[in-house]
């Protein structure tokens, strides 16, 4: 039977995002010194995140994908970041401890309030920070880079938009998600220096929308492709090599 997309927004929303409340893991874990941060946002809700302080002048702002909260980025950060690179976490509307309902609108004012904090708060000067953007973070760190002077951008197993995602496995979606988190009317206009990563067997978001959003982007770019690794095994897969062309990325530009 075909299924009934006539549906209300909230419907569409919980077709792109699946947040998590429950913590699995905190820096704590991993040996990692960390502050928790509540960031009031203009619509009234407060977002949580992590600070992560690092010898180093680079800080990386994460933006994870659309399922979890930022505890199952743990591992992950401290791979990419521990002990050199500062890093902020932030859960998106709805995810972790954040309040309210996430949407592609509340997402972007997410990305917006981070950038303030660091900028504001942490006196972090913008040409230090460096944007990483997982999956559906991707267009989040996109559409902030556009927006405010950054030092670099890093994104992996990203897309063009989230409709020619989507509609590979709900047919019809398509129509309703075709201008939702659109990252190739965007890319065009980032002038800072781009890394793309994706995985050549990524079951979730092809390896060919990932390619077709590095043709769109303007130098200084590169794109890594990590062999044999599939939408979340990225790093585990990439191994030393994934962990190289992101530190010599950031060495060069963060």
């Amino acid at each position: 039977m075909a299924m009934n997309l006539m549906v209300n927004p909230f419907s569409i929303e919980s077709f792109i995002f699946y947040p998590e409340k429950d913590f699995w893991a905190l820096p704590i874990d991993r040996g990692m010194e960390y502050e928790d941060v509540f960031l009031p946002c203009p619509d009234g809700v407060t977002i949580h995140g992590w600070f992560l302080p690092g010898r180093g002048k680079t800080t990386l702002l994460f933006f994870h994908g659309n399922g979890g909260n930022i505890s199952h980025r743990v591992e992950k950060i401290y791979l990419l970041c521990h002990p050199e690179i500062s890093a902020l976490l932030i859960d998106y509307h709805g995810y972790g401890l954040s309040g309210g309902r996430p949407s592609e609108e509340s997402c972007y004012l997410d990305a917006l309030i981070s950038w303030e904090y660091l900028t504001q708060k942490r006196q972090i000067s913008p040409k230090n920070i460096v944007l990483f953007g997982e999956s559906l973070g991707g267009a989040v760190a996109i559409d902030l880079g556009v927006k405010k002077e950054i030092g670099a951008v890093i994104l992996e197993s990203t897309f063009t938009d989230i409709g020619s995602v989507m509609s590979r496995f709900v047919p019809g979606i398509g129509t309703f998600l075709k201008k939702r988190f659109h990252s190739l009317s965007k890319i065009s206009k980032l002038k800072a220096p781009l890394l793309i990563l994706h995985g050549d067997q990524d079951e979730l978001v092809p390896y060919e929308l990932g390619r077709k959003l590095f043709e769109a982007a303007n130098d200084p770019k590169e794109f890594f492709t990590i062999r044999g690794a599939h939408h979340n095994d990225t790093y585990e897969v990439g191994g030393k090599a994934y962990r190289e062309a992101i530190h010599q990325f950031i060495e060069r530009y963060g």
